[in-house]
């Protein structure tokens, strides 16, 4: 009843194809991008933007990108936190160097080059898998944020070790520094999210896309019938950088403005992408908007309910968000390996059927 499919007849194969092939998805998407650029822009303060928006976008960017490599290619990782350290530090340095260039070349610039070294430490997925590659990729993780904390020419020989972005503007607009205005760096991350949110999505409903779900499935068959393990496994890898690159320059660059790597890039940082995967939804992308979403309003809400109303002590909240986390990853494994996304799946089975039974 609130959910129907029934009469929504395509007259040609480009109609079946579209990225959005049911007239009712369509028209919901296109709701929520207009509300996104047309209405949230006129009525957020900073507080709503540096507390919720701008980490959801920027954890969304880095949640498709991680799911990507390991929700459709099913190659593990544990060095997201490192990767996006290479899209701050190359956004950095191009600033610093060519000031004149637009940011938005900037953050595609540092997408690309942590792209080609996601590629590099994604060689020894060629030869292990599973828990071996974790552990290959965990200490990508350890050996990048040592690089960029022991060779001063990646901080430009500052004395305190931390980078700091320069302000920088678009279209006149500051879009960094502490004077960039809320409205902005809100709309420039949302501009980039669609951009990657559009491509990944086509992406995966390509042939790329089942190349990449025949390596998860069976790499060993998917070779037998043609796919190119070095290829797929490649290509996967360099879209998965591509994606957290451009998250790790806009965490820098637009919403934290100075960083030291061991803080803001630590290995927490790689598992905190990694249970928004996992509770969103592997292999879906808009698993990877609403485990986003989820892990950035848990703490939002528990020191709303638990410090503001309950009066609870904040390290006390800061504990019961961990169990909760902790509790939902376990939860989901076990019961709902597919996450938020397949709930909502299911969700819309019955509403298809409501209100008659299932």
């Amino acid at each position: 009843m609130f959910y129907r499919e029934a009469g929504d007849f395509k007259l040609s194969y480009a109609e079946d194809s579209q990225t959005f092939p049911i007239r009712f998805d369509r028209y919901r998407y296109f709701a929520v991008l207009a509300v996104a650029y047309g209405v949230i822009p006129f009525f957020v303060n900073d507080y709503w933007v540096n507390a919720i928006l701008l980490p959801f976008l920027i954890y969304a960017i880095a949640s498709i990108g991680l799911n990507i490599l390991v929700g459709y290619c099913g190659q593990v990782s544990l060095g997201t936190g490192g990767f996006m350290a290479v899209g701050a530090y190359a956004c950095y340095k191009l600033m610093t160097s060519f000031p004149e260039v637009s940011m938005f070349i900037h953050v595609l610039l540092a997408g690309g080059v942590t792209a080609l070294v996601c590629v590099l430490f994604g060689l020894p997925s060629l030869r292990i898998k599973g828990f071996y590659l974790a552990v290959a990729t965990l200490a990508a993780q350890f050996f990048l944020v040592w690089l960029f904390n022991r060779v001063p020419w990646f901080y430009n020989y500052s004395a305190s070790g931390q980078i700091n972005a320069p302000e920088r503007d678009v279209f006149g607009i500051v879009i960094t520094g502490p004077n960039a205005p809320a409205w902005a760096t809100y709309m420039f991350c949302l501009i980039f999210l669609t951009f990657c949110a559009i491509v990944a999505r086509n992406l995966t409903r390509g042939t790329q896309g089942r190349t990449w779900m025949a390596i998860r499935d069976m790499d060993i068959a998917a070779e037998i019938i043609g796919v190119s393990p070095l290829r797929a496994k490649m290509t996967a890898f360099a879209v998965s950088g591509f994606f957290v690159g451009i998250s790790g320059a806009l965490f820098f660059s637009v919403y934290l403005g100075a960083v030291e790597v061991g803080e803001a890039f630590g290995i927490n940082k790689s598992f905190l992408v990694l249970f928004m995967v996992i509770i969103g939804g592997l292999g879906s992308i808009f698993g990877s908007f609403a485990g986003a979403a989820f892990l950035v309003l848990l703490p939002v809400v528990l020191k709303v309910v638990g410090v503001d109303l309950l009066g609870w002590p904040t390290d006390i909240v800061a504990h019961f968000q961990l169990v909760i986390v902790g509790a939902l990853i376990v939860t989901f494994l076990i019961l709902e390996p597919h996450g938020l996304a397949q709930l909502w799946r299911v969700t819309k089975e019955k509403l298809r059927l409501w209100p008659f039974p299932h």
